[in-house]
């Protein structure tokens, strides 16, 4: 791949994907001309064209111009989800145009940063996001890629100097092996993607050799019990990076972290959930490790408001909570689960859940059966295809019939708010990774008439 000094203008072929935005805003940044394809207008689009990107929504060979673009001065980056018949693409590949995954691009571009890098199949985004931010508020010089809008900035990329870089280590078709991390962690490794690698085993192995990338092994953190060489984290048990002496005061989570060199007292913490303060910690650990001076992170971990649709309060009042949240795997929905239950023990708990991808739904139907069940009751959406082709018998239909709570039924989109108004349920939850975030709004307006 060329060097970035040598490339005078961008063009991103699914610019209005979450790590793909971020990238672009960094190429802006450095004063390049970015442009780019996407299928659909978004608010996150919208916000790119605002900051001078032209991005096309037609998928045209016409609506490139080959006067501004040209094989010697120009990258194109594409993002795996994007269809091998994509007449953009395609058009830059005839005309000899260099033609990179984004995964290539993040690579290169951290390649002379001191690389922090997050993996796991759950906790990328939040994690990162933390880090991001806790680097930001003790005045180093980070620049973070991020999966998600991270609340304090409104936005998925942070901007804080060049020597740092953060980024989410993205497992999906390997990509994070293009990376070289001098401080890496891993968050989880339960078995997702299974369209790609086939089986769990092949999964762990990607992980074992992402972990293999950090040269040396102090500088790489993990939940305690994966089967990586490095240093554990955990909470209440013995581990190189533990949560000690956890209450929760006034909605938030306090506790002291022990760490190999030294201790932290009286963090605070406002997200909930068990797995969002395993982030937390995790987070702490590789700020440290970043040289991140621990009198400023105590300040820096309490200012931290999250991640959009991560636990995204949006009504909080004594009759009825709505959360927002992306959970889209069993795990996740359990994590989502313990949150809701430690925060509202006593309030019943409806999940509004639009399964990801057939091939999950099919490979986990198993799991997310148990996990929705926990809920005292259930409406679920139509699967959200995302990249896929149906897959015959594969239907939320099916999925429903595997659970065993008798609180349950399908719902269309149409129907949505009146159902969940419905809903005696004072804590509501509208959950996945498809589009049912674009219904928030209309749900959350709805629910305040």
């Amino acid at each position: 791949m060329k060097s970035l000094e040598h490339i005078s203008a961008f063009y991103f072929v699914g610019i209005g994907g979450i790590g793909m935005s971020a990238l672009a805003r960094y190429c802006k940044k450095l004063n390049k001309k970015v442009s780019g394809y996407d299928k659909t207008t978004t608010n996150l689009t919208t916000l790119l064209s605002k900051e001078g990107m032209d991005i096309t929504f037609r998928d045209a060979a016409t609506e490139i111009d080959f006067q501004v673009f040209n094989p010697e001065s120009s990258l194109v980056v594409y993002t795996p989800a994007i269809p091998k018949n994509n007449q953009i693409l395609n058009a830059f590949r005839e005309k000899g145009f260099e033609v990179v995954k984004r995964s290539q691009l993040l690579g290169e571009v951290t390649r002379n940063t001191l690389c922090l890098a997050v993996a796991g199949t759950h906790g990328k985004t939040t994690t990162s996001a933390i880090l991001g931010h806790l680097l930001a508020a003790c005045d180093m010089p980070v620049t973070a890629f991020l999966g998600g809008i991270a609340e304090n900035y409104q936005s998925n990329f942070i901007s804080r100097g060049t020597e740092i870089t953060v980024v989410e280590a993205d497992e999906f078709d390997r990509s994070f092996l293009q990376l070289r991390p001098d401080i890496a962690c891993v968050t989880s490794m339960d078995a997702d993607h299974l369209d790609i690698y086939g089986n769990s085993e092949t999964l762990e192995n990607s992980f074992s050799d992402f972990s293999k990338l950090v040269t040396d092994p102090s500088n790489l953190l993990f939940k305690k019990g994966l089967p990586l060489t490095g240093r554990t984290v955990a909470i209440g048990e013995s581990a190189d990076y533990e949560a000690q002496n956890v209450r929760i005061e006034h909605g938030a989570y306090v506790f002291d972290l022990k760490t190999p060199k030294e201790n932290l007292l009286g963090l605070r913490f406002l997200l909930p959930g068990h797995h969002n303060l395993y982030n937390a910690i995790t987070a702490l650990g590789m700020a440290l490790l970043a040289g991140a001076p621990s009198k400023k992170l105590t300040h820096a971990l309490a200012t931290f408001r999250g991640v959009e649709r991560r636990f995204s309060y949006k009504i909080n009042s004594e009759n009825l909570v709505l959360i927002d949240d992306y959970a889209h795997h069993p795990t996740e929905i359990d994590a989502l689960y313990q949150a809701v239950s430690e925060l509202y023990p006593e309030d019943q708990k409806l999940i509004v859940f639009q399964p990801h991808l057939f091939s999950r739904t099919k490979d986990f139907v198993e799991g997310f059966s148990e996990s929705l069940s926990k809920f005292d009751s259930i409406l679920l959406m139509d699967i959200y295809p995302a990249r896929e082709e149906p897959v015959p018998g594969i239907t939320s239909e099916w999925l429903l019939n595997k659970i065993s709570n008798p609180n349950k039924s399908l719902v269309s989109r149409e129907d949505l708010p009146a159902k969940i108004k419905q809903s005696r349920a004072r804590v509501k939850l509208l959950v996945g990774a498809g589009d049912i975030g674009a219904e928030v709004e209309k749900v959350t307006q709805f629910l305040k008439q």
